[in-house]
């Protein structure tokens, strides 16, 4: 083999390693940020209207959105890199549980008849830490401080109680709002911009 086709070869491979991007998740966030966030809203508007007992439930529509939209953004980055890193299973697996744990403490809260008093702060709090948790192992920290603020302000929902606990919807979609949807666009424009 002469020079130039080693060089040819070289270049070939090169330019199949420089186009093949790394799993990023840049659509994850964005994907749970936005079922959660309209749900919420959803269900704080139908219990101003009706103050019904059904309406209470419409959080169940979160994973039945989120669950099939996470699927397809993995499955299409699986399908692009066929690999995954460890810190990419880390990520993953901490946000699938932290979505059944807010899934089954809100079934256990809501037959317990305690849904009205923690579950919003719960599933705040868990936004935040996965967010933080997830700006460490990516060292990206603009989901570092997200994740600090939305942890902090996951308290906020607990001073809502009795007549007032509707709004601890309304003030979870917005800690959601800085939980997932701000960093994730932030990280959607940061790998747009310069990969990862």
């Amino acid at each position: 083999m002469d020079s130039k086709q080693e060089l040819d070869i070289i270049t070939s491979i090169r330019g199949e390693v420089t186009t093949k991007k790394d799993i990023t998740g840049e659509n994850l966030f964005l994907a749970w940020g936005y079922p959660t966030v309209i749900v919420l809203l959803l269900e704080f508007v139908t219990l101003q209207l009706w103050n019904e007992d059904w309406c209470s439930w419409l959080w169940a529509g979160i994973p039945l959105i989120g669950t099939p939209l996470m699927i397809y953004f993995l499955n299409e980055d699986y399908e692009r890199t066929r690999h995954r890193t460890l810190d990419q299973n880390v990520i993953l697996m901490m946000w699938i549980f932290i979505g059944f744990s807010c899934c089954l403490g809100g079934i256990a809260m809501g037959l317990a008849n305690v849904y009205q008093q923690c579950l919003f702060s719960l599933i705040a709090f868990l936004c935040g830490m996965g967010c933080f948790m997830t700006g460490i192992i990516l060292h990206f920290r603009p989901k570092t401080v997200c994740g600090i603020i939305a942890s902090i302000l996951s308290a906020v929902p607990l001073f809502f109680q009795g007549d007032l606990w509707p709004w601890q919807l309304f003030v979870t979609a917005i800690i959601v709002i800085i939980a997932l949807i701000i960093p994730g666009h932030l990280f959607r424009c940061y790998i747009k911009n310069y990969g990862i």
